[in-house]
């Protein structure tokens, strides 16, 4: 039997339990976990908790965009920027006069050993360090006399897929083979054939260049580069040294429209300004070989002369450089290893991957050399085969003068990429005393800029 209690509830009573049904649903929109002002503690707890996680992502977002752009953008194109961003770099690299320097043996030292100032006023040129060559002098081949020989070799045909012209004489493939086989007096090829072969040099320019006993050149042909201005020399040097830089009439023009203007005095700072006409080649890049390579033949009297590419301002003493890589090395030629590669035959596959010269023209020069006996060896008397051409430091002796001249032959004849003939004619002249200084040291001689403009062929000479 079921005991049943009535409760009797009153109409206030009523109330009460509705709004108890009601409190809970209006308490949950009321209460957020710690309330709406926990919301910005718990996340600043939460970014000083993960920051360095926060920081990594866009770190890593970044490094793969710059990755993604670089393999968009070829390697032949890269030197090709635009000018505008080549000259926002330049003010990152230009005046520095900062010390490379690297670790070896686990001691970090100066890439370049230079003497202080005091020192490199102090010295005098040393007795030249040409020894066991055996050539004493060189005759250069000129348009009509005893020492142009034709021998039993043909000339190569005068037509327009020959680079040879009046300027370079036309050397045949016999002849190139004799010039290797050097005697005590030594004729060879070496530019400048004829009068009317070209890269005319006024007579009051000329006049300067033989008086100059050490020469700094660089040339810009075809209103490429910028002339940066030589830095960190001393006094005594500037007493002792040349800076003489050639342009051609399109370069004249393109620079005064930038400000630089050739003083009365034939000067732009401490450079002189060489105008030069009536270019040989079309293709500047050959006509830059002649100011780079045959520097002897344009300072007839020079003992001593140091190469630097348009593209880079040179930053040391010319004096503490024939120095430190020259006279303490006992050499008569410096110049860099390759920074990347050292074979010529794996430049050769890097030259045609970049497209700086065609397969077919690349293949004929390799064919040659492959008959001539080079072995694709990357090491060549304890040092890279393969060098690196933008800064050459000489003393102008019979073998250094013969090698510059047998290396802007070959130039002319195969592809104007110097750097694979040059360890040909290293291999086949045999020169002694060369200095090839590793790469850490050419960047301390120069503040790399980049090239700022394209090039502009030469279209017509004349005559």
């Amino acid at each position: 039997m079921l005991n049943s209690v009535s409760v009797s509830i009153s109409e206030d009573d009523g109330d009460v339990v509705g709004r108890t049904r009601v409190r809970p649903r209006h308490r949950r929109k009321k209460t957020w976990p710690g309330g709406r002002r926990e919301i910005l503690p718990r996340a600043a707890r939460a970014a000083i908790r993960w920051w360095p996680v926060l920081l990594f992502i866009p770190v890593i977002i970044l490094l793969f965009e710059i990755s993604r752009v670089g393999r968009k953008l070829p390697d032949d194109d890269r030197p090709n920027l635009s000018a505008s961003s080549k000259e926002e770099e330049s003010p990152r690299n230009l005046n520095r006069l900062d010390r490379m320097t690297r670790v070896v043996h686990g001691v970090r030292e100066p890439c370049l050993k230079i003497l202080n100032a005091e020192q490199i006023e102090k010295l005098e040129f040393p007795a030249s360090a040409e020894a066991d060559f055996p050539a004493k002098s060189v005759l250069y081949k000129v348009e009509t006399g005893e020492h142009h020989v034709e021998g039993n070799g043909t000339f190569l045909p005068k037509t327009e897929t020959t680079r040879f012209n009046l300027f370079t004489g036309y050397p045949t493939l016999g002849e190139r083979e004799q010039s290797f086989k050097v005697n005590e007096t030594a004729a060879v090829h070496c530019g400048f054939y004829s009068e009317r072969g070209g890269f005319k040099i006024p007579d009051a320019d000329k006049d300067y260049l033989k008086t100059c006993k050490v020469a700094v050149s660089t040339c810009a042909f075809g209103g490429g580069d910028d002339l940066y201005q030589p830095i960190g020399m001393t006094y005594a040097s500037l007493n002792k040294v040349c800076y003489v830089a050639f342009w051609d009439e399109v370069t004249l023009s393109s620079q005064k429209k930038n400000g630089k203007v050739i003083g009365e005095d034939q000067f732009i700072g401490k450079w002189r300004i060489v105008v030069v006409k009536d270019l040989p080649f079309s293709d500047q890049r050959l006509n830059g070989k002649i100011p780079k390579m045959l520097s002897h033949r344009l300072f007839p009297n020079a003992r001593f002369s140091i190469w630097v590419d348009s593209k880079s301002q040179f930053r040391r003493d010319p004096i503490g450089v024939l120095e430190a890589l020259l006279w303490r090395t006992n050499s008569v030629l410096a110049i860099s290893e390759h920074g990347a590669r050292s074979s010529l035959y794996d430049e050769a596959k890097a030259v045609i991957k970049k497209h700086k010269a065609t397969p077919e023209e690349v293949e004929i020069q390799l064919h040659q050399y492959r008959q001539d006996g080079i072995p694709d060896e990357k090491r060549l008397n304890g040092k890279k085969a393969l060098a690196e051409a933008s800064v050459i430091v000489r003393e102008h002796t019979p073998s250094t003068n013969i090698f510059m001249c047998l290396w802007f032959n070959e130039v002319v004849r195969f592809t104007s990429r110097d750097q694979l003939s040059f360890p040909y004619v290293l291999r086949r002249l045999k020169i002694p005393r060369v200095n090839m200084f590793p790469v850490c040291t050419r960047k301390d001689l120069v503040n790399s800029m980049g090239h700022t403009r394209k090039v502009k062929p030469l279209v017509k000479q004349t005559s």
